[in-house]
Parts: C-alpha cells; sequence; structure tokens
C-alpha cells in the first residue's frame, strides 16, 4: 500500500466513512444503551445514571495531548478500531450472560473510552488533511454521516433485535431458538427474547466495524502532517497544549456557550426514546422497539442529510457569523415540540413529523456549532484543542443527563420537555458574546 496524501483520496469518501466510524461507538454507548436498558426493564433512573457513561468525553482533553505527541493520527485511527469492534462482539455474548445489565454496561463503559480516544485522533486527522475553507464546506458531511451513524444503530440496529426478539415470541425463527436454547446453556439465564434480539444488534455491529477498519486501512490518506512523529526533543511540551487554550481571546465566554447551549438538547434527547416507549400509563407513547427503529430510521434520515448539507454549504458560503443566529435557534425550536407530543399524544404520524424535524433542524444547527469549535484551536495542537473544546461540550451534555431520570419521573414527560425548552435559553444568549470575526 503506497502512502497517499489527502489530495489523492476523495474527501466526500474519506471524510463520510471517517465521521460514520466516529458516531457509531458514540450511538451503541449513548442511543442504543438507552432503548436496550429500557427493553429490560430498566427504570428512568438507572436510564438517566447511564449518563456517566459520556465521561471518557468529558475527560478526553486530559489525553489529548498523547495523541498529538506520540505516533500519527491515522494509526491511533486504526488501532482504537480494532479495540472497538472487538468490544462489540464481547457486548454481544454478554447479552445471554445472567447478570446482563451489571456486565453491558461495565462493557459500554470500556467502548466510551475507546471510542473517545478515537474520536481525538479523527478530529485531528480531519484538521490536518483539509485547509480551512474545505475544513466548513465539509462540515455538514461530518456531521451528517456522524448522525447517520445514530440512525443506522438506533433505527436499523435497534429495528434488527426488535424484529428478532418478536420473531422468536412468535415461534418463526425455530433455527434461532434452536441455536439460543444451545447458547443459554450453563452460562445463560432464562430464555429472553428480548437478549436474543440485542445479541444479534451487537454481533452485527462488530461486524459493520470489522469492515470499516479494512475500509480504513486501505483508503484513509496520509496527509503530510501526519506521516512521521516528531524526534523526542522537538515533541511540543504536553502542558503547552492547555496554556495555549486557556489563553485565547474571549475563553470565558467560548467554555460557557460550549457547557450551555446543548443544555436543552441534553434534557430532551436523554429521554425522548424513553417517552416515546413508556406505556401511556406512564405519560409515554407506547411505541414497541420495532416502531422505534422504523421512526429513527426512516423519514429522519432523509431531514437529517438535508438539514447537514444545506448548514455545511450555507456556512462555507456565507460564513459563521451570518448563520449562527439562525441556525441556533432552528435547533432548539425542536425541543418544544416534544413538549406538544407529550400535552396532547397525538397519533404516529405527527410523530414522524417531529422526529423529521427533529433531525432537519439538528443538522443545521450543528454544522455552525462545530465550525465554531473548530475555530477555537491552534494549529500545534489541533487534535488536543478540539479535545478540549469537545470535552467543555460532552460535560454539557452528562450533567443534565445524569439528573434527567430523576427529573422526569418527579415532573412528568409534559413538564420535563417544557423544562427542557427553558434551560436552552441561556445557552443562546451567550452567542452575542462569542468572537465570531471570520478567519482566513
Amino acid at each position: 500500500m503506497d502512502p497517499v496524501g489527502a489530495k489523492k483520496r476523495n474527501p466526500w469518501v474519506w471524510v463520510s466513512v471517517l465521521y460514520f466510524g466516529e458516531g457509531f461507538p458514540y450511538t451503541v454507548v449513548n442511543l442504543m444503551s438507552v432503548v436496550f436498558l429500557k427493553d429490560l426493564g430498566a427504570g428512568n433512573e438507572l436510564i438517566g445514571l447511564t449518563s456517566f457513561l459520556y465521561l471518557p468525553w468529558v475527560l478526553k482533553g486530559l489525553w489529548g495531548p498523547v495523541v498529538d505527541i506520540y505516533s500519527t493520527r491515522r494509526r491511533w485511527i486504526l488501532s482504537m478500531e480494532l479495540v472497538c469492534t472487538a468490544l462489540f462482539f464481547i457486548l454481544a455474548a454478554s447479552s445471554f450472560a445472567r447478570n446482563i445489565l451489571a456486565i453491558s454496561i461495565a462493557i459500554f463503559a470500556f467502548v466510551a473510552l475507546t471510542s473517545a480516544t478515537h474520536d481525538i485522533a479523527i478530529d485531528g486527522f480531519y484538521l490536518d488533511a483539509l485547509d480551512k475553507d474545505a475544513q466548513a464546506l465539509f462540515v455538514g458531511v461530518r456531521t451528517t454521516t456522524y448522525k447517520f451513524a445514530w440512525l443506522f444503530g438506533n433505527g436499523g440496529l435497534v429495528y434488527l433485535a426488535g424484529s428478532i426478539a418478536q420473531s422468536y415470541l412468535k415461534g418463526t425463527n425455530a433455527q434461532g431458538v434452536k441455536l439460543y436454547e444451545e447458547l443459554r446453556i450453563g452460562f445463560l439465564g432464562s430464555v429472553n427474547p428480548v437478549a436474543f434480539g440485542w445479541f444479534s444488534a451487537f454481533a452485527a455491529s462488530g461486524l459493520v466495524f470489522l469492515l470499516l477498519y479494512f475500509f480504513q486501512l486501505w483508503y484513509l490518506p496520509f496527509p503530510q502532517a501526519t506521516r512521521s512523529v516528531l524526534p523526542e526533543g522537538e515533541r511540543p511540551n504536553f502542558l503547552e497544549a492547555f496554556k495555549t487554550y486557556f489563553t485565547q481571546r474571549k475563553i470565558g465566554w467560548i467554555v460557557a456557550y460550549v457547557l450551555i447551549f446543548r443544555l436543552g438538547d441534553a434534557f430532551m434527547l436523554k429521554m425522548a426514546p424513553p417517552f416515546l416507549m413508556d406505556a401511556a400509563t406512564k405519560g409515554g407513547l407506547a411505541i414497541s422497539t420495532q416502531e422505534m427503529g422504523i421512526l429513527n430510521g426512516t423519514v429522519g434520515s432523509i431531514a437529517l442529510l438535508a438539514g447537514g448539507i444545506l448548514g455545511g454549504v450555507l456556512i462555507a458560503k456565507q460564513g459563521l457569523r451570518r448563520w449562527m443566529w439562525p441556525t441556533a435557534i432552528v435547533q432548539n425550536s425542536a425541543i418544544i415540540l416534544y413538549w406538544l407530543l407529550a400535552a396532547y399524544k397525538p397519533s404516529l404520524p405527527w410523530v414522524y413529523g417531529v422526529n423529521a424535524y427533529e433531525q432537519l433542524s439538528y443538522g443545521l444547527g450543528v454544522s455552525a456549532y462545530t465550525v465554531f469549535l473548530m475555530r477555537t484551536i491552534r494549529p500545534e495542537f489541533k487534535a488536543s484543542h478540539y479535545a478540549i473544546t469537545t470535552a467543555f461540550m460532552a460535560a454539557g451534555v452528562l450533567i443534565p443527563g445524569v439528573f434527567s431520570g430523576f427529573l422526569q419521573v418527579r415532573m412528568g414527560y409534559e413538564q420535563y420537555f417544557l423544562m427542557s425548552f427553558l434551560v436552552a435559553i441561556p445557552g443562546l444568549c451567550t452567542i452575542p458574546f462569542l468572537p465570531l470575526e471570520e478567519k482566513s
């Protein structure tokens, strides 16, 4: 395999595959796990506490400089993909364990740690391989394919888990039932079609990531900045990465914005799946696991694609300053629609409409958000600075997620989603104070 530069590989291809690979482990840990735990009968309080699985994304700025200083980002990417593949297969096997909850949560934690390191390397690689104009242009592509990984996992694979469980219950998959009965001897607990369905979904995750690894090994470019490791005497100082980040202009407003802009979004997203799946007696919409897969993987995926690409093109052509406010307002307006769903409990077509709008608004809003995050880095510390910024973003998602289950149980879904919308307002108020001057 001959080393090639970024210009010799089509960025529409490698950026798309790279950010699908970044988004997929996140999807397994933070989205699929919510449906998985709800399927197993876990309460909303426990589901809220699984927000601690987000901790590696919060702390990744602490080891971001290690990725900058040691080895190449390309090697880090490939190594972490192999580890993730192994963990997905172990997670699949754990679906048959008697103490499935404890074991699966522990594996989710290891996937989170590996995925956070994977993210550091990918984001630094992206900043190395593309110039600033291309970075802005392709932000819609990376955002869309990242979220498409959400839809593939939270849509397609969740649907797979639900379908196989239903086939088991209806007795239409005798061969699968026989295999399940054989596997459960000694190691397994009682026959559980839900666990059998999730075994299939997590095993499919491992296969997908293994294929992704081999594609990256073949196609991922070798940009000049990542081809060699600096000699030890020329490596940048570890502490210098943090010093240069925290001494930039308006750093207080930058940190405030990154921490609280997605506060309402974080509250809403953590309890949206339990709301959709809970029985009507609990204030939910009683949507099945299969229907959740269809909901997340159909109309929403088209709307997401449109929003992500449109956001990237608008910002690349007209600048961040022009679109920061409009995209932020559109993104946060989606939260109020979940309050309306909880209040009026409409039919399924209305739920599809809300989901499509939420995906479209997310694609638009996160395009601007991501471009701003990329403006907070210094060239000599690309991976570590971006890791620090996204770590603050992760903290802004983890903290509300931890309390989300307890708040929802005490407030009910209707008041909870209204609260989620109201807490999004302070994040919007930080935008006028940000350094939004266009950079060359």
